[in-house]
């Protein structure tokens, strides 16, 4: 299991994912989840993945494979003319990537994988999808301005809750840092280190991006912040009348 979340703000789109994968309680590891392409002043391209770890890392192999000779193996994510064409592009080879790891009479649930695509190409609007198995995709709006993958209902309370559109990049990464503590209190499969992205609207470059392992001292402050605060809000609360 993993957690990734991508959200859209005012400013531009900001990426969090976890990095624990695990088979069973005695074989965890650490893999980054989240993967970036970046023309500098021309576009960037973020990519998040969930579900079955041979099948994410072999979607990411085979787009960043057709990225590096693009004449020879287009279609380039590179190349894209807009983010619709590569989400499209992103769910072709999923597809392509489980119908060569299916066994023929069997089904595709176990090859699984989803992902969250977010970033800007020159000419257009930053956008934001969530590209399913299938190949199929969502994208982000004013009604859905976050989309996660993975464990999911751990940390979307806060999200649902907190989010405002004009939050700066230092609340927005507060918000994340709250929803992904409260999931990696609930769930053991969701761990640390944790991958943060900044990306800030019409840059064309990777903005702030950094690694919070489980020593951090800021995840800890608003790790132990969050537990205070919520003790004391429920606190506060009145008690049920007599």
């Amino acid at each position: 299991m993993t957690y990734c979340v991508g959200l859209q703000i005012d400013r531009g789109l900001v990426f969090m994912s976890d990095t624990r994968t695990n088979a069973g309680v005695d074989n965890i590891s650490t893999f980054g989840k989240m993967t970036v392409w970046e023309t500098p002043g021309e576009r960037v391209l973020v990519l998040l993945s969930a579900g079955n770890l041979a099948t994410t890392q072999a979607v990411v192999s085979l787009i960043e494979e057709r990225s590096k000779a693009p004449a020879e193996r287009a279609p380039s994510i590179l190349d894209t003319p807009s983010m619709f064409q590569t989400a499209r592009l992103v769910g072709d080879v999923i597809k392509e990537v489980i119908g060569h790891s299916t066994p023929v009479g069997q089904t595709a649930d176990a090859f699984g994988a989803s992902f969250i695509l977010g970033g800007q190409i020159r000419g257009t609007e930053p956008r934001l999808f969530l590209i399913y198995p299938e190949g199929n995709f969502i994208e982000s709006g004013p009604d859905t301005p976050f989309l996660q993958i993975g464990e999911t209902k751990y940390g979307k309370p806060i999200l649902v809750r907190a989010y405002d559109p004009a939050l700066s990049f230092a609340e927005t990464v507060k918000l994340l840092m709250v929803s992904f503590d409260s999931t990696l209190k609930s769930n053991l499969s969701v761990g640390l280190p944790l991958d943060l992205l900044f990306y800030e609207r019409d840059s064309f470059r990777v903005g702030f991006r950094k690694r919070f392992a489980a020593d951090d001292g800021y995840y800890r402050q608003i790790s132990e912040g969050w537990s205070r605060a919520l003790k004391a809000a429920f606190a506060s609360l009145p008690d049920v009348p007599g």
